[in-house]
Parts: C-alpha cells; sequence; structure tokens
C-alpha cells in the first residue's frame, strides 16, 4: 500500500486520471445500488412479514433480487443492456440518452450520479493528496451519496449502509486518521443522542415524529469519523440547506408534506470533512 501511495504521490496526475476513472465506475455501480436497495429491502420485508403472520404456509419464491441479478434490462422494452451500452457518461451521450432497442428516455440522474461521484472523489484527491486519508475519504464519499440518493428517493437510510459507515469511521479513528479513538467514540455517542432528544421533545410538543431513526444512525456515524467538535457545524449546515430546500418545495408544491432530512445531514457532513476545520477558523476569525 505504501508503495502505491509512494507513487501516486510522486505522479499526481496519474493518480487524478486513476481515480476519476475508477470513480465513473463506481458511480455506475452505485446507480444499481441506490436503485435495487430498496427493492431487495422490502423483498425481505414481505417475506419476513410472511413467515411471521402465516407461518404455516409456504414462502413465495419470487425471483430473487441481488446487485447483480438478474442482469440490467430497459425499464420499457426489458431488453438486456449490453456492456458497451454501460459505459459511463459515454454511453448515455451516444445513444443520446435514450434506449437502443425501444428509444424509450433513460433518465439523466444516471450520468449525474457518475459525474457527481468522479467530481466529489476529485475533490477529495484534492484534498488530502495521496495517502490513506484519500483512499478512506473516497469511500466515505461514495456510501454518502448512496444514502443521499437512496433517501431522496424513499426517505430511507438503509442500516447496512449508515453501519457500516459508523463501523469504518470507529475503525480507521482506532489509528488516528481523522480524529483520535475517544473523540471517535464520543462523537458517535453525542451524534446519536442530539438528534434523538430533539426527536423526543418534538414528538412531545407535537404528539408527531419529526424524523427518522436513520437520521440519528447518520449524524452518529459522521460523529465517528469527525469527533463531537465538527457536530454543530454539519447540524447547522443541514438545517440551513434543508430549511431553504424545504421552504422551495413548499411553494412549488403548495402543499406541507414531509421530505427527507438525510440528504442534507450527509451534503452538510461531506463539507464538514473536508473543510470544517477551515470553515471554523473563518467564522472565529482566526
Amino acid at each position: 500500500m505504501n508503495d502505491v501511495i509512494s507513487i501516486f504521490s510522486q505522479n499526481p496526475t496519474l493518480l487524478y486520471v486513476v481515480v476519476g476513472l475508477l470513480s465513473l465506475c463506481v458511480g455506475s455501480f452505485l446507480n444499481v445500488v441506490i436503485l435495487r436497495t430498496p427493492k431487495m429491502m422490502e423483498q425481505e420485508w414481505k417475506q419476513e412479514c410472511q413467515s411471521l403472520l402465516h407461518p404455516d404456509q409456504p414462502i413465495i419464491d419470487h425471483q430473487k433480487l441481488t446487485l447483480n441479478h438478474p442482469a440490467s434490462t430497459c425499464p420499457s422494452c426489458k431488453q438486456p443492456i449490453r456492456w458497451f451500452q454501460n459505459i459511463p457518461i459515454v454511453s448515455w451521450l451516444f445513444l443520446k440518452g435514450k434506449c437502443a432497442s425501444c428509444q424509450h428516455p433513460i433518465s439523466i440522474r444516471y450520468p449525474f450520479i457518475e459525474l457527481l461521484s468522479a467530481v466529489c472523489s476529485i475533490v477529495v484527491v484534492f484534498t488530502f493528496g495521496a495517502s490513506l486519508q484519500m483512499i478512506f475519504g473516497l469511500i466515505f464519499t461514495w456510501i454518502l451519496i448512496t444514502l443521499t440518493f437512496i433517501d431522496f428517493d424513499t426517505q430511507l437510510l438503509p442500516d447496512r449502509f449508515t453501519f457500516t459507515l459508523l463501523g469504518i469511521g470507529l475503525a480507521v479513528n482506532s489509528y488516528s486518521l481523522y480524529t483520535s479513538p475517544t473523540l471517535s467514540i464520543w462523537g458517535t455517542l453525542i451524534g446519536f443522542l442530539c438528534l434523538w432528544v430533539v426527536y423526543i421533545l418534538f414528538k412531545l410538543i407535537t404528539g408527531k415524529e419529526g424524523m427518522g431513526y436513520g437520521d440519528f444512525k447518520l449524524l452518529a456515524a459522521l460523529g465517528a469519523w469527525m469527533g463531537p467538535i465538527m457536530l454543530p457545524l454539519i447540524i447547522l449546515l443541514s438545517s440551513l440547506v434543508g430549511a431553504i430546500i424545504g421552504i422551495i418545495l413548499l411553494k412549488i408544491k403548495k402543499q406541507n408534506q414531509p421530505f427527507a432530512f438525510g440528504p442534507y445531514i450527509a451534503i452538510a457532513g461531506w463539507i464538514a470533512f473536508l473543510w470544517g476545520t477551515a470553515i471554523m477558523k473563518i467564522y472565529l476569525g482566526q
């Protein structure tokens, strides 16, 4: 690992090219994860409910959905997507955003997530350089992108990703990669409890649930990566962005509807991860 980091340290252009191409491919995979994970969870829930409510009846054996099975197909004509039709960004541009078989429009969100993954990954490389901090920073970024879009679509923050993010944060900081082990543990505890307290108070006052437990777990995971010092900044930034977008959505839809708060926590967490120290120094006038 040290030899690889040393090679990239001496060839920063090569590092940017490799990470850029890799992150485009990762972004393409994230599209699959974002689309299929909620469906896989729903399939698991239905099977669990059937086994609990009707244990005497055989479980209906639907085709099991995984991240690699069945193969990707056009949602309109069900034709398989060939490998050369699945090259990140390039295939979408070459096909002019339409299915090669039926000409059904392909959502621009697919190349957008691929491009977003590449751009965010390049920013991580620029910030940390060739280092272990960069490598785990890329993993951190890709998981946050996944959580952001799943929450936008379904208002769910799957435990399989929030707990993975939390576990990695505690693990890497056991070697003080971003903060000390003690601060990482306290960041986890305080990150969970501060939103949990807000949730309880809001429920006592209004009788309604203002947020889901996934938000607590996500903030706890961010605390595991950055420690408790960055949590006020993350909460402030996420609240500001969430309030602005919430007002815009309210004016567009003309009705009060619940919206996912997790994406704003994720965006604020990513900003704090890269530039939190600089932002706090500017704020404090240092």
